[in-house]
């Protein structure tokens, strides 16, 4: 199985703003292609190629190709998470869990679109793209990757049953809050109340939006399917006819196959152009949700080590009123605790710092893309209507002349 369509033009994907197009400007340009199935039953699996080209001083050369599975792009991302804090690592595209559809044409392309998606915006990224995981992955060889993977600890190492415990853990808690069981330390910044308000409508609102652009997909195959199926039935009606009408009735149910093609196309294109890029967002958004939760954390471990490091200070001042032998050690550990709590300080005022730049490149972003994928849908359904139409209108004379005859 060897794929290699077109690729998607949606910002973000393998045409990188930082394309190879003058040679004395940076860039870093990544492609995702060339998907193909290796190995049997359960140990079956798609890789991908994935190839380079860049004028980067710090990469090996101006072009490399390198063979990728899925679980390197897991790997990629997980590093990313651990390590920049902060920023809206780019969400990757879910596993599909029904076997039948793991290795369809269709689930292998939207796989490797949102593959290149990912790698391209990490690319893209100004930050994301000095990152040594990155070169790593877009240069070294099979073994080493596979060798990194094996050495992956971490909270996204956890299998799906694992990740989804955790999630459920998180809502318990977040019920026990609301029910009064637990007091949470939380920001109390308007601005920061009003980005979290907005992210989790946007989520809500695109999720809305794709489950409806599912079910137009699914509507333009079904009507597809209805056409040609009719399209048939109605060419053997005309078959058993020997004079005009049967005539008619042939070219009707050409029309009607020829329709049912171009419902059959235009809904892969609503599926790839429209629906996924929809899906993306909903992931993004979901990637943002768990930025804000380590925003939350590093708020919670701040405030944390500034309650200790209280405790520690008035333990420190009394025993310095009794002159006790145990001053020296407790002067060491609050000035470890003040270091620490310096430290978490920072971290936090870094990942604010961070996030509110990467708010206002996924706010730009966002409309870019989304104007596409809408700009896109419109053009789609306007030449559907219009193939529709003509079709139908190049008939109307002979069935006109059918019946009134």
């Amino acid at each position: 199985m060897n794929m290699n369509p077109p690729q998607r033009t949606l910002s973000g994907s393998s045409q990188s703003p930082r394309s190879p197009s003058s040679s004395s400007q940076p860039f870093l340009s990544v492609s995702v292609t060339d998907p193909v199935k290796l190995g049997n039953g359960v140990q079956a699996y798609i890789s991908y190629r994935v190839i380079t080209k860049t004028n980067f001083p710090e990469y090996q050369g101006p072009e490399k190709i390198v063979i990728r599975r899925y679980s390197d792009f897991v790997w990629l991302r997980d590093r990313l998470f651990e390590k920049y804090k902060g920023i809206f690592i780019p969400p990757l595209p879910e596993k599909s869990a029904v076997e039948k559809f793991r290795f369809s044409a269709e689930f292998i392309e939207m796989r490797r679109q949102a593959l290149d998606v990912f790698v391209n915006r990490i690319a893209s990224h100004h930050e994301l793209q000095q990152s040594e995981d990155l070169r790593l992955f877009l240069q070294a060889e099979e073994e080493t990757m596979e060798r990194l993977r094996s050495h992956e600890t971490g909270i996204f190492k956890k299998k799906p049953a694992d990740l989804m415990q955790i999630f459920k853990d998180v809502q318990s808690k977040v019920s026990d809050v609301v029910l009064g069981k637990e007091k949470p330390v939380e920001e109390s910044d308007p601005e920061y109340e009003k980005m979290k308000h907005y992210i989790f409508e946007l989520e809500n609102h695109l999720a809305e939006a794709q489950k409806h652009a599912y079910r137009l997909v699914k509507r333009h195959r079904e009507l597809g399917q209805s056409l040609s199926d009719f399209g048939k039935a109605v060419k053997l009606l005309g078959a058993s006819e020997g004079n005009a009408l049967g005539k008619a009735f042939s070219e009707l149910g050409m029309k009607s196959e020829i329709l049912s093609a171009k419902l059959q196309k235009e809904a892969h294109q609503l599926l790839m152009n429209f629906e996924e890029p929809l899906k993306d967002y909903v992931r993004a958004v979901q990637s943002i949700k768990a930025t804000i939760a380590e925003r939350a954390n590093a708020f919670r471990r701040q405030c944390e080590l500034a309650e200790t490091m209280k405790l520690k200070e008035i333990n420190l001042d009394k025993l310095m009123l009794i002159r006790s032998d145990k001053v020296a050690e407790a002067e060491h550990e609050y000035k470890e605790l003040k270091a620490e709590s310096e430290q978490a300080t920072k971290t936090f005022e870094m990942i604010v710092k961070l996030m509110n730049e990467e708010m206002g490149r996924f706010q730009e972003q966002k409309t870019l893309d989304m104007g596409i994928a809408f700009h896109e849908f419109a053009k789609g359904q306007a030449r559907l209507a219009n193939g529709i139409a003509d079709a139908w209108r190049s008939l109307l004379p002979k069935l006109e002349a059918c019946s009134t005859s």
